[in-house]
């Protein structure tokens, strides 16, 4: 034999060997070791741990969470809930080849996932769920051939599914919910050694439902929910996969119609697969689940019927469909599922009326068929059988008739949702045996009648919904036993006479709103005192009178006030100034006085401020500048003064700013022009002064402008031609002299008024105006104008009012347009003016003979 051939021969052996797995002698001593070891490398470790010593070394089999086989070796290692923090990168995985059990399940363990774990291969459990780990699943995880129950659930692991895995043919639960996994890429199966031939075109492709899973026969638990999967369910999971008791792939992308083999899963016990996007119907066959308990298709789909065939399972306990679009009748035959206790058909678009079967529902806890077109009454003969209801949620629907007194029979209730029906006649006084109830909302009915004083004495009570029905009557004293009371909304009703002082003892308080009624009176003067959480008031829309209560925010925690259109008197409850989670603020139409200078803060959330109508005194302080998320502040018709402050043009969230008619004084701030949002400004009747600021053409947002009735002076820039979003524009009754700038003609969008009546204007009328064809109203009255008017203004077709009175204006009146048939009055005070005008003289043609 040559040396080269036995230089090969070496080599071959040599590659061979390295080929073959490394044989790893482990002992009692060296597992103890590599436990110790990685306890060392933990983050934390807690002193459960303490055993874990080389101290401890003569009784391993005595350590906390492990187990020892025949031998002294280690046979399992349960790490449940230990609370430990690290990795597993330092555990010596290739020291415990006995191992049947590894669990870490709950823990925070992070990094990722060892290929070493692949040498347990003795291994029956591993559990790594509700962890941190991170990273793709290894593949090795194909060669623990003894694996029947595998957990990865709620971690961060991401990429693929190794189709490895499909090799483990004795698992009998996989759980890899709660990951970041997608499905496979094409050019992935091309690795896969039983591969032959593949031809796809599309090298983007993904070939959506992890192909393995139909290979795992003996699975009797799987789950893959909440991940980045995709695809048609294919249909060897049903036929190949006759075992299984639990399938879960809720919160995928899974799409496609639901195959009819899904019967051939005879054994399923609980079915979830909502939140994805299969469609079509629900197959019939779903039926011939015999065992089904737990039923979840919400949030797909799905259209047609509901399957009269799902009363065939006398099983279910959940059956939940809701957020479809299933568009049938409810099937009466879901009366024979007797053992629900959960129903859920809401948001799907199901029409008819509430079977009578359902009565058979003795076992209903949890009803929920809000948001359809279910009509006809709620029958007393159903209700008398749900005495088992937590919750009933019938809202959004058509249901008529009355409320039937049987609804206090529903001792357990929690919850009580008939809002945004057709519901009439009155709240049965019966509705106070629900001792339990947490919540009730009967809003946007027709009821009416008083609020029966039962209502009152359900202290359990922490939300109260009655806004927009016909009720009237009082609020009784009996109000204050609501101790657990934390929102109440009786807006829009015809409910009368003075609040009860009781309403200071509800300290839970959060939200309270009685808007459109017709309560008059004072506000108990302790209201907010005790109620520290209160955040959401509005009294808006009565007749309430005196002034509001001193410690209405005594915790600072209000976010909403409104009690516009009320008598209100006096001054604003100082604790308004240090609530620095205030967000809106109505307080217009009242008889407010008070210096407003300093009745707020600083309120980085406050969004609408609305003080219109009142008598506030004082000055506008600089403070509102710091309120950065305003985009509304309206202070219109006060007797506020001093200067508009320059901060004002921090507010680069400001749409609305409107002060009108107040007494302020000096220039407008520069500063406004970096309002870029500004949609509506008004500085009208004031008696500010100096120019208009050139920056107010920076606001190219500006739809309304309106600077009349002050004492303003110099030239109209003609930048506001840039404005090219202006409706309105409003500059009469000031001091404003110069021409009219022809660039206000390229505001083409001028629609409801351009109004520069009562200054010192001189010159011509510009032609440019012709162009403003949108505009409705134009006055230029009592200037100093001269010239023609322009025959341009003829194409103003939208022109609807106009007055050119006391100018100098001279030549022919346009007879075309919007001119025909107008009022001598319009052109009233030009003597120079003539026409087929009542009160002008006629134009007399100049012969040249």
């Amino acid at each position: 034999m040559s040396t080269p051939q036995k230089l090969s021969i070496f080599v071959f052996h040599l590659l061979f060997l390295s080929l073959l797995p490394l044989k790893i002698t482990s002992s009692p001593r060296s597992q103890a070791e590599a436990l110790i070891h990685w306890k060392n490398s933990l983050l934390f470790s807690p002193t459960s741990l303490n055993s874990w010593s080389l101290a401890n070394i003569n009784n391993l089999c005595n350590w906390t969470y492990v187990a020892c086989d025949s031998t002294g070796m280690f046979s399992e290692i349960n790490l449940f809930s230990a609370n430990i923090t690290g990795t597993l990168t330092q555990f010596k995985f290739t020291q415990f080849a006995n191992l049947i059990r590894f669990e870490v399940k709950n823990n925070s363990l992070n990094g990722p996932i060892p290929s070493a774990i692949g040498s347990l291969s003795k291994l029956i459990l591993l559990d790594l769920s509700n962890n941190s780990f991170e990273g793709n699943i290894p593949s090795v995880l194909g060669r623990l051939k003894e694996l029947q129950y595998l957990s990865l659930f709620n971690n961060n692991l991401n990429g693929t599914i190794p189709y490895q895995v499909s090799t483990l043919q004795k698992l009998l639960y996989l759980d890899l919910g709660w990951n970041k996994l997608d499905s496979p890429h094409w050019s992935q199966f091309l690795a896969m050694p039983f591969l032959r031939h593949l031809s796809l075109r599309n090298n983007s492709l993904k070939l959506g439902f992890p192909g393995f899973v139909p290979d795992c026969r003996n699975l009797t638990f799987l789950d893959l929910s909440v991940n980045h999967l995709n695809g048609p369910i294919p249909e060897s999971v049903f036929t190949h996969l006759g075992q299984l008791q639990s399938l879960n792939l809720t919160n995928n992308s899974f799409q496609g119609p639901l195959s009819p083999n899904i019967s051939k899963l005879s054994k399923l016990i609980n079915l979830h697969l909502a939140t994805n996007k299969l469609n079509g119907p629900i197959p019939d066959s779903i039926g011939f689940l015999s065992d089904l308990e737990t039923l979840e298709l919400f949030k797909n789909s799905f259209e047609g019927k509901i399957p009269s065939s799902l009363g065939r399972l006398t099983k279910l306990q959940k059956l939940d469909l809701h957020s479809n679009g299933l568009n049938s009748t409810i099937p009466s035959e879901l009366g024979s599922c007797s053992n629900l206790s959960f129903l859920a058909l809401a948001n799907n678009q199901l029409i008819g009326e509430l079977p009578l079967s359902l009565s058979n529902l003795t076992k209903i806890s949890e009803l929920g068929l809000s948001n359809n077109s279910l009509t006809g009454e709620i029958l007393p003969s159903l209700i008398a059988n749900w005495t088992k209801l937590i919750s009933l949620q019938l809202q959004f629907n058509s249901f008529t008739g009355r409320i039937p007194p049987e609804i206090g029979l529903l001792a357990k209730l929690n919850y009580l949702y008939l809002f945004n029906n057709k519901l009439s006649g009155s709240i049965p006084f019966e509705i106070g045996n629900l001792k339990n109830l947490i919540e009730l909302s009967l809003a946007r009915n027709q009821l009416s009648g008083p609020i029966p004083l039962t209502i009152w004495s359900l202290t359990n009570l922490q939300l109260l919904q009655l806004f927009e029905n016909n009720l009237n009557g009082t609020i009784s004293q009996e109000i204050g036993n609501m101790a657990s009371l934390s929102n109440i909304n009786l807006d829009m009703n015809q409910l009368s006479g003075e609040l009860p002082e009781t309403i200071s003892r509800l300290t839970n308080l959060q939200g309270f709103s009685l808007h459109g009624n017709y309560f008059s009176g004072r506000i108990p003067q302790d209201f907010g005192r005790y109620i520290p959480q209160l955040a959401y008031v509005c009294f808006s829309n009565n007749s309430f009178s005196g002034e509001l209560p001193s410690e209405l925010s005594s915790g600072f925690a209000l976010e909403y006030l409104a009690v516009q259109y009320n008598n209100f008197t006096g001054s604003l409850p100082a604790c308004l100034r240090n609530c620095s989670g205030l967000n809106e603020v109505r307080l217009n139409g009242n008889r407010f006085t008070g210096n407003i200078t300093n009745a707020f803060g600083v309120h980085p959330n406050l969004e609408y401020v609305n003080l219109t109508d009142n008598q506030f005194t004082g000055e506008i302080s600089p403070d509102w500048g710091e309120c950065k998320s305003l985009t509304n502040l309206t202070m219109d018709r006060n007797r506020i003064s001093g200067k508009i402050p320059a901060e004002l043009g921090k507010l680069t969230q400001l749409q609305v700013l409107t002060l009108s008619s107040n007494e302020l004084t000096g220039s407008i701030p520069n500063e406004l022009g970096n309002l870029k949002m500004l949609f509506n400004l008004n500085l009208s009747q004031n008696h500010l002064s100096g120019q208009i600021p050139r920056s107010i053409a920076n606001l190219l947002e500006l739809h309304y402008l309106d600077l009349s009735e002050n004492s303003l002076t110099g030239t109209i820039p003609e930048e506001l031609g840039n404005c090219n979003k202006l409706l309105s524009l409003s500059l009469n009754h000031n001091n404003l002299s110069g021409d009219i700038p022809r660039e206000l003609g390229s505001v083409a969008v001028l629609q409801y008024s351009l109004d520069l009546s009562s200054n010192s204007f001189s010159g011509e009328i510009p032609l440019e105006l012709g162009k403003l064809i949108s505009l409705q109203n134009l006055n230029l009255s009592h200037n100093n104008l001269c010239g023609d008017i322009p025959t341009t203004l003829s194409k103003m077709i939208s022109l609807r009012s106009f007055d050119f009175s006391y100018n100098e204006l001279t030549g022919p009146v346009p007879t075309d347009g919007p001119f025909q048939n107008a009022s001598g009055e319009v052109f009233a005070g030009n003597p120079g003016l003539c026409g087929n005008v009542e009160g002008l003289p006629p134009c007399y043609s100049i012969s040249t003979e």
